[in-house]
């Protein structure tokens, strides 16, 4: 294991979390939007970007990257859950967006055990 992926703020798949938070949380300043949308995308938007930051301060926090993949999941579900399939933008922003989350946070989470088993060893 290289020394590079269990430093804090170097693991290249939670600054792609942060990105995709982010993004997701600034929809709706180009997207048509109705107001459960523009709270669904913020939130978790935020949520996301937010568990993305910390995973990048502690790269030992395991349960962060599963927290993301959940995130994840909840953006991808948001247009049928939350009733905004119409607006197409907002919708394939969330099953894209989620989709990529749960990806970057599977991807992750071997390089967060193995944080986590190193600093356990300290």
């Amino acid at each position: 294991m290289s020394e590079v992926s269990t430093r804090a703020w170097t693991r290249p798949y939670d600054w792609a979390e942060v990105v995709i938070g982010v993004v997701a949380a600034l929809s709706p300043l180009w997207l048509s939007t109705n107001t459960t949308m523009v709270w669904t995308m913020v939130v978790l938007g935020a949520l996301i970007a937010i568990d993305g930051l910390v995973s990048l301060a502690v790269p030992s926090m395991v349960y962060g990257e599963g927290v993301q993949i959940v995130l994840g999941a909840l953006l991808f579900i948001a247009p049928w859950v939350m009733g905004y399939t119409a607006f197409n933008g907002a919708s394939w922003t969330s099953w894209v967006g989620g989709a990529l989350t749960i990806i970057a946070g599977a991807a992750a989470m071997p390089e967060a055990n193995a944080a986590h088993r190193m600093a356990g060893q300290h």
